[in-house]
């Protein structure tokens, strides 16, 4: 159906594992043709299973679920002409040059000789590999390996783009290089991008909306603009020299805020009217004896959002954290 392409289409997804653990738990929601939709959540929320049954590398256990239209489990070749994907790991021989990958990948989905040469050209200019065309992937940066990915999975021109975590563990400048290349795509060419990511900034940055799922069911939906809104409140942070500490000031503050979280040695309050009850909050602290290393008053941020609904920071929300991995989504 052409009014399809280019959809995602999630309806009471269930993906259960050996064992009756759930990894996805009814899950449902629809991406349009064209929009770049971010998908967030803390390690092992389902993130990566969901990917995997969306593009047909894991039977759901049950629920319905269509790309452009097709079923993933009755038209899974359909779905594969429709789609590109670029996983967390990647599978390119490093004996092989960048311009010999893409072609060998533009030959195995039909070009014929001339043409695969002419789309290796024009990814490699898109992703500003030119220069670097004829050197063995091998030798090839982190952030290169990356871009180079990222077009062999664009080699046929996929209506939608499905990346899995495209820049855990890049430097900031190779992280940014990728986003500007995905921009480009989703503006310019109109592909739908469908993005997990442990970046916060990335989804808040890129993302028309975002989803937020945890222990396997989504959890909140909407753009980063109404899902900060949403919370309506100020955001008072105070950061304690350990988690006990921590603890002790969230009971002490229990009668006078309304919500308070605590994550690790951090306590995150949400409050009506921050300036006033900023001062009340200091005072509680000091009749109890325990000072704060340091406090901040904001308002929320896309990370309060997230540790609002999952109860926890997503810690790769920073490129200090860059190199944390996901795991376990399906265990």
């Amino acid at each position: 159906m052409v009014l399809s392409k280019g959809t995602i289409q999630v309806q009471q997804l269930v993906k259960q594992f050996a064992g009756g653990v759930q990894a996805i738990r009814g899950v449902s929601f629809e991406v349009a043709n064209g929009e770049f939709f971010a998908f967030l959540g803390p390690n092992g929320a389902g993130k990566s299973t969901t990917i995997q049954v969306l593009t047909t590398l894991l039977r759901p256990t049950s629920g319905e679920a269509r790309i452009s239209g097709f079923d993933v489990e009755r038209e899974p070749e359909r779905i594969r002409k429709e789609i590109g994907v670029a996983l967390q790991e990647t599978g390119i021989d490093p004996a092989l040059t960048g311009k010999e990958l893409l072609v060998l990948q533009a030959r195995l989905f039909g070009f014929s000789s001339a043409d695969a040469k002419q789309r290796a050209k024009e990814l490699l200019e898109l992703i500003n590999l030119v220069d670097d065309a004829d050197r063995k992937v091998g030798k090839y940066s982190g952030g290169m390996r990356r871009r180079l990915d990222l077009a062999l999975s664009l080699v046929h021109r996929p209506n939608i783009l499905f990346l899995d975590e495209p820049t855990t563990g890049l430097d900031p400048y190779n992280r940014i290089a990728i986003w500007e290349e995905i921009r480009k795509l989703n503006r310019e060419f109109g592909t739908t991008i469908f993005l997990t990511t442990q970046y916060l900034e990335e989804a808040d940055q890129l993302a028309d909306r975002i989803c937020i799922i945890n222990k396997g069911e989504i959890v909140a939906s909407g753009s980063a603009v109404e899902l900060k809104k949403n919370i309506g409140m100020d955001v008072i942070d105070l950061v304690f020299a350990d988690e006990a500490a921590a603890m002790q000031a969230n009971t002490a503050l229990e009668s006078m805020v309304k919500t308070g979280v605590v994550s690790r040695n951090q306590l995150t309050l949400y409050v009506e009217n921050g300036a006033h009850a900023l001062a009340d909050v200091v005072r509680v602290l000091d009749r109890h004896a325990l000072p704060p290393v340091s406090l901040n008053l904001a308002p929320p941020t896309l990370d309060d959002v997230f540790l609002r609904v999952t109860g926890e920071h997503l810690d790769a929300s920073t490129p200090a954290a860059a190199g944390v991995q996901e795991g376990g989504d399906a265990s």
